[in-house]
């Protein structure tokens, strides 16, 4: 039975490109020879990964995989029999009709047969054979003639773990923010994207900004921790936000319309006639808000000021006020 690339590398057929490589690297990782010495099966599952891989993460062979399947390589533009690695349509030296196909431009067809071209009825042209035609192959594709190395085992970028702190205001509106790290032994500030209202912990993935990945393999990830500033006066709880007002004498006996700063700018709020402290006035929607469009509160709880400086007849007007009021304290318990 043919191989599911899908099932091999554990992901499902409308898999994005980002999805395809991070399940390569995990995958590659878990099963690499050098790291499974003791695992006999390692070497062979690694192999079935990485051609897995090549496939899925090259759009045109992944149309064609989706379309025929694992014998997909046998089948040309036009399909079974048609001009391609499946059919004998090829061009070139040999005398094939058909265009050959896209990297193939140039190489000698009779060095597929070994050194005879099957068109001239098997006279001898080459003596490389299939070696001289990878040769061929690897000099193109590295941008040289021959004598060039062959590739290594790719091997995937290491995932690199960071923190950093930002400020709160930042984690409620969004923004941008410079992170410092070191890669692959150097230096490198990065500009991180904060998504608006993003949480104290919360972990970000910048995709290929880890170690970078060998022969061809994809680039690491950096896992990066949000870490959120204190505010001075803000205090949030989930997408609530919390302030304390202070308020004025007066302002609390006879009620008035104060401002109040927001992220969302300065909004003039109500105090009722005979507020006390500690009430907490609610503001809808001025919480911490995110790109779906749901929002909490801000709550902001009263805190009465006593001016520094009191004349006596205003204490004595207070203390007046005062008499045969109830005890505030009366339901207070241990």
């Amino acid at each position: 039975m043919a191989e599911d690339y899908y099932k091999t590398l554990g992901i499902s057929r409308s898999a994005t490109p980002d999805d395809i490589q991070k399940a390569y690297r995990d995958l590659a990782r878990k099963y690499h020879p050098d790291l499974n010495q003791d695992d006999k099966s390692a070497k062979e599952k690694f192999l079935k990964v990485q051609t897995a891989f090549e496939v899925l993460n090259d759009g045109k062979k992944r149309k064609l995989y989706d379309q025929y399947g694992a014998d997909f390589d046998k089948m040309g533009p036009g399909g079974p029999g048609g001009p391609g690695p499946g059919g004998a349509n090829w061009g070139g030296g040999g005398g094939y009709g058909g265009p050959m196909p896209e990297g193939f431009e140039g190489i000698d067809i009779s060095q597929l047969f070994g050194g005879f071209d099957p068109a001239s009825g098997g006279e001898s042209r080459s003596k490389g054979g299939f070696g001289d035609f990878f040769e061929q192959m690897r000099g193109r594709k590295s941008g040289g003639g021959r004598g060039k190395s062959r590739r290594g085992t790719p091997v995937p970028g290491t995932d690199l773990q960071s923190e950093i702190t930002i400020p709160f205001q930042t984690a409620i509106l969004g923004g941008t923010t410079d992170l410092t790290v070191e890669r692959d032994g150097k230096r490198e500030v990065i500009t991180v994207k904060i998504p608006v209202g993003i949480a104290d912990r919360a972990k970000i993935r910048l995709r290929g900004k880890g170690e970078s990945g060998r022969d061809g393999a994809p680039d690491g990830d950096i896992l990066l921790t949000i870490h959120v500033a204190s505010h001075p006066f803000f205090l949030r709880e989930g997408d609530r936000l919390n302030v304390k007002l202070p308020v004025t004498l007066g302002e609390a006996l006879r009620g008035a319309k104060v401002d109040v700063p927001t992220p969302y700018g300065t909004i003039s709020l109500h105090v009722p006639p005979r507020t006390s402290s500690g009430r907490k006035l609610r503001v809808k929607g001025h919480g911490v808000k995110h790109k779906d469009g749901t929002a909490g509160d801000l709550y902001a709880e009263v805190q009465i000021m006593l001016p520094a400086e009191l004349d006596e007849a205003t204490i004595e007007a207070i203390q007046k006020a005062d008499e045969g009021a109830p005890n505030p304290r009366r339901d207070l318990r241990w």
